[in-house]
C-alpha cells in the first residue's frame, strides 16, 4: 500500500469507533451516504452556537457574517471543480439539481419531436425526470445499451445522437458498478454530432475522481454533498455561466425576486442566485465547505491512489470465495457489487449486519441494471477514503460465515 495516513484519517470520523451488534462497525456503505469527519459536524454545531442567521435578506452582522461563509463555500466549490462562483448553484441533493434542469431548461428549451440520451446504467435520479418530461413534451429517451461486462457499448452512441439530439445526460461511475465512463469519449462524439448539451451526473464521480468541469467541457455537473463526506440535504448543481443565465429559476419565491408587481410578471435576481429562492440550509452548505477543505488538505492524489489499491485488493480477496458472484468491470471505482450463490441480497446485508458489516441491497435505485443481469437486487460494498484492509477481511471472514449458514 501507499504512504497514507489510514488511522489518522478514521481517527477524525468518529462513528467508526461504533460497535454493532458487539463488533468493531464495518462500514461499506459510503456509495448510499458517507460518513461525515469532526470538522463538518463541528463546524455545524459551532455555527448554530454563535453564527446563525439568515442569509442576503440582513445587514446586521450575523446575516453578513452567514452571507460571507455561504458564498465563500460556494468560492471553495468552484475551484474544486475548476469553475467560476457564478456557475455553482446550491441545491439538496443530485435528484434536485436534475430535476431542477430538466423543470428549467427542459420545458422550456426542448421541443416536440426533439430527442435525449441517456443510458442503461442510470440512477432512477436520471432516468425519471427524462421520462415524465418526454411525456409532457412529446419527445423521444434512446438509451446507450449496456454490455455484459458492465460497460456502456459506445459504438452505439454515435446512431443514436442526430441533428434533434438535444441533451446526453449520462453518470460518470456507475452507482451499482463502479463503471467509469469514458466522458472524454463520450463528449467528444456527442460534440462532433450536434449542439448537444451534456449533463453528467457526478454523485459518485466526486468522490472517486478528480473532476475538471473546464477540460470535460461538460454544460452540467451535479453531485450530493451527503456522498462526499458533508451533511444531507446538501449538493452542487455546476452549468455553464451563458446557460444559467438564460434559464428561468424553477422553484419560485422569496429572496430571488428583484421586483414583484400585482399587474406584472416578477422579474428575477442574477444567477445563480436565481435558483436559489427560500431560506438554504446554511449549516449544511458550510459543513459541505469543511469537507471539501478536509479532502484538500489530505490530497486528492492520494485519497484516490489509496482507494485504487484498496480496491484491487478488495476484488483479489472477494474472488476467492466460493460461489460468488462479482459484476462490473475489471477496472472499477469505489463499488463491489456481487451476489453469493443463489442467495437473496437481503438475506445477506442481514446476516453481515449481526457481524457489525454494513452493506447496501436491493435495486440500488438502478432497476433497469437488476433487470439487465436478471436479479432482483445485488449486494454492494463500497470504499471510502477511511476504508481499510481490516474491513475489507471483515467482509470476505463475513460472506463466509454467512454462506456457510445458509448452507446448511
Amino acid at each position: 500500500m501507499i504512504i497514507y495516513p489510514i488511522e489518522k484519517i478514521r481517527s477524525d470520523f468518529p462513528i467508526l469507533n461504533r460497535m454493532i451488534n458487539k463488533y468493531p462497525l464495518t462500514y461499506l456503505d459510503s456509495a448510499a451516504s458517507a460518513q461525515k469527519p469532526n470538522i463538518v459536524i463541528d463546524s455545524q454545531t459551532h455555527y448554530y452556537r454563535n453564527e446563525y442567521a439568515a442569509v442576503h435578506r440582513g445587514t446586521h452582522t450575523l446575516s453578513t457574517e452567514s452571507t460571507n461563509q455561504m458564498e465563500t463555500v460556494r468560492l471553495r466549490i468552484a475551484n474544486f471543480i475548476n469553475a467560476s462562483k457564478e456557475e455553482i448553484v446550491f441545491v439538496k441533493s443530485t435528484t434536485e439539481a436534475i430535476n431542477l434542469i430538466a423543470n428549467s431548461w427542459g420545458h422550456n428549451f426542448i421541443n416536440y419531436g426533439d430527442n435525449i440520451i441517456i443510458s442503461e446504467m442510470e440512477h432512477h435520479a436520471n432516468i425519471v425526470p427524462w421520462q415524465v418530461l418526454s411525456k409532457h413534451k412529446k419527445i423521444v429517451l434512446h438509451y446507450i445499451p449496456l454490455t455484459p461486462n458492465g460497460t456502456l457499448d459506445i459504438s452505439r452512441l454515435s446512431k443514436l445522437i442526430n441533428h434533434r439530439t438535444r441533451l446526453l445526460s449520462i453518470s460518470h461511475i456507475s452507482n451499482v458498478l463502479g463503471t467509469i465512463n469514458p466522458l472524454t469519449e463520450i463528449i467528444s462524439i456527442a460534440r462532433k454530432k450536434s449542439d448537444t448539451l451534456i449533463l453528467i451526473d457526478g454523485a459518485q464521480g466526486i468522490v472517486h475522481q478528480l473532476v475538471d468541469v473546464q477540460k470535460l467541457d461538460c454544460d452540467f455537473y451535479v453531485f450530493s454533498g451527503h456522498k462526499i463526506y458533508g451533511p444531507s440535504g446538501t449538493g452542487i448543481m455546476y452549468g455553464k455561466k451563458e446557460l444559467l443565465q438564460k434559464m428561468p429559476p424553477w422553484i419560485v419565491g422569496g429572496g430571488i425576486v428583484r421586483n414583484v408587481s400585482l399587474i406584472k410578471d416578477a422579474t428575477f435576481i442574477d444567477s445563480p442566485w436565481k435558483f436559489e429562492s427560500g431560506s438554504p440550509n446554511i449549516s449544511g452548505i458550510i459543513g459541505l465547505g469543511n469537507a471539501i477543505e478536509y479532502i484538500n488538505t489530505i490530497g486528492i492524489d492520494k485519497i484516490y491512489n489509496y482507494e485504487d489499491q484498496l480496491m484491487r485488493y478488495a476484488v483479489g480477496i472477494l474472488k476467492k470465495i466460493p460461489n460468488i458472484v462479482l459484476y462490473g468491470p475489471s477496472t472499477r471505482v469505489g463499488i463491489i457489487a456481487f451476489n453469493l450463490g443463489i442467495h437473496h441480497s437481503y438475506d445477506i446485508g442481514m446476516l453481515l449486519n449481526q457481524y457489525g458489516i454494513a452493506i447496501r441491497t436491493g435495486h440500488h435505485c438502478a432497476i433497469p441494471i437488476m433487470n439487465y443481469f436478471k436479479v432482483p437486487g445485488m449486494c454492494r460494498a463500497s470504499l471510502a477514503m477511511y476504508t481499510n484492509k481490516e474491513d475489507i477481511d471483515r467482509l470476505a471472514h463475513g460472506l463466509i460465515k454467512v454462506q456457510h449458514l445458509l448452507n446448511q
